[in-house]
C-alpha cells in the first residue's frame, strides 16, 4: 500500500464499506472507489475478496439444481454410471451426473474470477443466472466479519508450542527455587519478554508453574481497575490547590460524592461548610458531569444566585470525572458566575479533610456495601438532618445546625431543606432509615 495517500493506514469503517457496496452496484472500478476513500486499489480488492459472502440459495431455472455442467442443456447421454442396465433417464437430470461423467465442465463466471469478484452491479438478473456459486458484497456482513477477525486475532498467546516448552525449561526450575519473575527476566535476556508478560504467561497457564508457586503474589488482592475518563488538564489551569491556598479564603465549601456498592449507579453529592461544619447532600441517579450540573442548577433555583454565592462562592473538590466540566458548574442559569471551583492535588484527600471526616458519620447510617437503588432524596435529607443535629467537640458542644442558623438565617436553611433535630432524637445508625 502507498504511504503517500492520506488516511491510507486507517481501518475501513462501516460507512466506507457501505460506499463500496453502493459503488459496486453502480459499476464503479476499484480505482474510483479507492480514490474517493483515499485508499490503495489493492486494499479495495482484498476487502472484497476476503469479505464477500455466498449466495446460499441461488434460484435455478434448470430442473436439476445439482447439475453444474455447461453442457447440461444439450447433453443426450444416459446410463453413464453403468449401474442400472435398463436406465432410460437422461444423465443431465441425475444428481450423480457431475461426479461420474468424464465430460463434465463446471460452469463459471469470469466476473467472479477477476474484478469485481462479486455479482453486485451485474446486468443479468440474479434470478435467471445459472452460475451455481454466486458471491455478493454486503457492507454489514463484511463489517461484522472484520470485527470477528480482529477480535479473534488478538486473543490467545503469541507463542508456539516449541517456544513455550523452551521458556518453561528455563522459568519453571527458577520459580521453584524461589526466584521472582523480575530476577529471571533480568538474568535471562534471551527470553525476550517483559516482567508483566511473564506474569501473564504464568497466570494464563502457558507455563508449568502457577500463581501459587510465586512466593508473594498470592498474598496480594487483585487491584481494582477504574476505566474512567479523566479530566482534561486544561481545566486545572488556575484551579489547583496552590491557587486555592494563594487565595486564602475565609469562607468556602468542600464538595465530594459518596458512591453506592455494585448494583446501582446512584451516588450522593455532598457539600460541607468547614466554618460551621454544616452538611447538605443530594441524590444523583448517575455519577456524571450533567447530573452534577443539574444539582447545581436546582440549588441555585431554590437559593437564588446571591444566596448561592454566600453559601458556596468558592468550592474545593477532588479530581473525579463527575467534576470535569468546571465552566458549566461555575456559570449560573442566567450566565452569571455563581462559584469558583478548585481541585485538590492527586491522591491528597487530606486537603479536604473536613468533608472526609463528616463522611464517616454518613457511613454510620449508610455503611460501605450499601446499595443505593431504593434510596430517595427524602432518605438523604433525613440522614443530613441527624448529622447536622449531632454536637461537635470542635464547635464547643454546639451543633452545625445552630451555628448555621445564626450565621445564614432561617431562609437559607429552609431553602436547603434542612430541619432541626432535637439532641436526644439524633440517630446515627442503620435503624434511622428502617
Amino acid at each position: 500500500m502507498s504511504s503517500i495517500i492520506p488516511g491510507n493506514q486507517k481501518h475501513l469503517t462501516l460507512t466506507d464499506r457501505q460506499y463500496i457496496e453502493d459503488s459496486l452496484e453502480q459499476g464503479c472500478s476499484f480505482k474510483d472507489i479507492a480514490r474517493f476513500l483515499c485508499k490503495d486499489p489493492t486494499t479495495i480488492s482484498k476487502e472484497i475478496r476476503l469479505h464477500r459472502m455466498d449466495d446460499v440459495h441461488p434460484k435455478r431455472i434448470f430442473n436439476n439444481p445439482h447439475n453444474f455442467c455447461t453442457r447440461r442443456f444439450r447433453c443426450r447421454k444416459s446410463n453413464v454410471c453403468g449401474k442400472i442396465i435398463l436406465c432410460d433417464t437422461k444423465c443431465a437430470s441425475c444428481i450423480k451426473c457431475n461426479q461420474v461423467c468424464h465430460s463434465f465442465v463446471k460452469e463459471q463466471c469470469r466476473r467472479l474470477d477477476r474484478a469485481p469478484y462479486v455479482c453486485n452491479g451485474c446486468e443479468k438478473p440474479r434470478s435467471r443466472c445459472t452460475v451455481p456459486h454466486k458471491y455478493i458484497y454486503n457492507a454489514h456482513f463484511a463489517h461484522r466479519k472484520y470485527e470477528e477477525l480482529r477480535s479473534s486475532s488478538r486473543q490467545g498467546v503469541n507463542l508456539s508450542r516449541h517456544e513455550a516448552l523452551q521458556m518453561n525449561a528455563i522459568v519453571a526450575p527458577l520459580i521453584t527455587q524461589g526466584q521472582s519473575p523480575y530476577v529471571i527476566t533480568a538474568n535471562h535476556p534471551e527470553l525476550n519478554i517483559s516482567v508483566k508478560g511473564l506474569y501473564n504467561y504464568i497466570n494464563q497457564g502457558v507455563l508449568l508453574v502457577r500463581d501459587i508457586d510465586l512466593k508473594r503474589k498470592v498474598k496480594f488482592k487483585p487491584r481494582k481497575c477504574r476505566r474512567e475518563k479523566g479530566i482534561d488538564r486544561e481545566a486545572f489551569i488556575g484551579r489547583t490547590h496552590a491557587d486555592f491556598q494563594a487565595l486564602s479564603p475565609s469562607h468556602f465549601c468542600e464538595m465530594d460524592t459518596v458512591l453506592s456498592a455494585r448494583g446501582s449507579e446512584k451516588c450522593i453529592l455532598t457539600f460541607y461548610l468547614p466554618e460551621t461544619e454544616l452538611l447538605t447532600a443530594r441524590i444523583l441517579n448517575r455519577r456524571t458531569k450533567g447530573a452534577v450540573r443539574a444539582a447545581f442548577d436546582r440549588m441555585e433555583l431554590s437559593l437564588g444566585t446571591y444566596d448561592f454565592l454566600t453559601v458556596s462562592g468558592i468550592c474545593l473538590t477532588d479530581r473525579g470525572s463527575e467534576f470535569g466540566d468546571p465552566n458549566a458548574l461555575e456559570t449560573g442559569i442566567n450566565g452569571i458566575e455563581r462559584t469558583s471551583l478548585y481541585y485538590c492535588d492527586p491522591m491528597r484527600s487530606s486537603q479536604k479533610g473536613g468533608i472526609e471526616e463528616v463522611h464517616t458519620l454518613l457511613r454510620m447510617i449508610l455503611p460501605k456495601g450499601t446499595v443505593f437503588t431504593h434510596l430517595t432524596q427524602w432518605d438523604v435529607r433525613k440522614c443530613v438532618d441527624h448529622i447536622n443535629g449531632y454536637a461537635r467537640e470542635k464547635l464547643g458542644g454546639a451543633t452545625p445546625y445552630d451555628l448555621s442558623l445564626q450565621k445564614f438565617g432561617p431562609d437559607i436553611l429552609r431553602a436547603l431543606q434542612l430541619k432541626y433535630v432535637a439532641p436526644d432524637e439524633v440517630t446515627l445508625t442503620q435503624k434511622l432509615l428502617k
